[in-house]
């Protein structure tokens, strides 16, 4: 049930035919996990908690530092310094407190990613490092969780849904991570953002499609991105999508990997 305040917080979803009042029960039981709390986590986790995302846990190990803010407007001067984890735990629940936001001060590892992902319904990363990526990505196949996860350039972006652990309408495993991206670059052939510099406001529409992504999956509605890859150039303002598939020989659930799953 919603109090009356929550009736008028989320009024323009009950009208919404997609969403109402199911809907909008099913964001308010959803437990989501944002891995990274910087450029795209800053409008996911502002998105998803006015949405009235039940439970948020904020998975970042960085600080607020100067140069975050001219993209990262979760945040304002006075928490540079301060655990960023901390500070959105902060601004979601200013945003909404009738959300639960958990701040987690630690950093994503091969080792300790499974625990970190089990339990949660949907995981959503915004991570900046093709180890975190990685690492996240294999977790939720293993733990069986559905992955929004996308990734920016200077200007340009992208962004995918997983959901490995299912199969396809034709009978297939749906793709995974590692069928689109096999293997990691080789370490320093990817430049950071440091070096190269980031447009401010495209971290603000990739943040802001995986948000949409991320409710789709909890609700329900539409056509989600698993096996499609949304591609965002911001100097053309293109949109494009590339369909990718299943690779069977993928080390996760590839046709000749033991631990196969359905």
């Amino acid at each position: 049930m919603f109090s009356k305040q929550e009736v008028e917080r989320y009024a323009r979803h009950l009208v919404l035919k997609e969403i109402g009042g199911p809907g909008q029960q099913k964001l308010k039981a959803a437990r989501v996990l944002v891995i990274g709390a910087g450029g795209l986590g800053a409008p996911l986790i502002a998105y998803l908690a006015a949405a009235g995302v039940g439970e948020l846990g904020i998975v970042d190990d960085d600080c607020v530092s100067l140069s975050n803010l001219q993209r990262q407007v979760l945040y304002a001067t006075a928490d540079v310094g301060r655990p960023k984890a901390d500070c959105a735990a902060a601004a979601a629940l200013r945003l909404n407190p009738n959300v639960k936001a958990i701040p987690v001060r630690i950093r994503v590892t091969a080792r300790n990613a499974r625990g970190l992902v089990a339990g949660w319904d949907v995981v959503a990363d915004g991570s900046d490092n093709f180890a975190t990526r990685y690492a996240v990505s294999d977790a939720c196949f293993y733990e069986r969780r559905p992955l929004v996860t996308a990734a920016i350039g200077a200007f340009d972006g992208s962004l995918t849904t997983l959901r490995p652990f299912e199969k396809s309408g034709a009978g297939k495993p749906n793709p995974t991570y590692r069928c689109l991206f096999p293997h990691p670059p080789p370490p320093g052939t990817v430049p950071a953002c440091a070096e190269t510099g980031v447009l401010g406001a495209l971290p603000g529409v990739l943040g802001s499609l995986m948000a949409l992504e991320v409710l789709r999956e909890i609700v329900g509605f539409g056509e989600g991105l698993v096996g499609r890859l949304l591609l965002v150039d911001a100097l053309s303002m293109r949109f494009e999508f590339v369909s990718y598939g299943w690779d069977e020989s993928n080390p996760l659930n590839g046709a000749t990997t033991a631990d196969t799953r359905s």
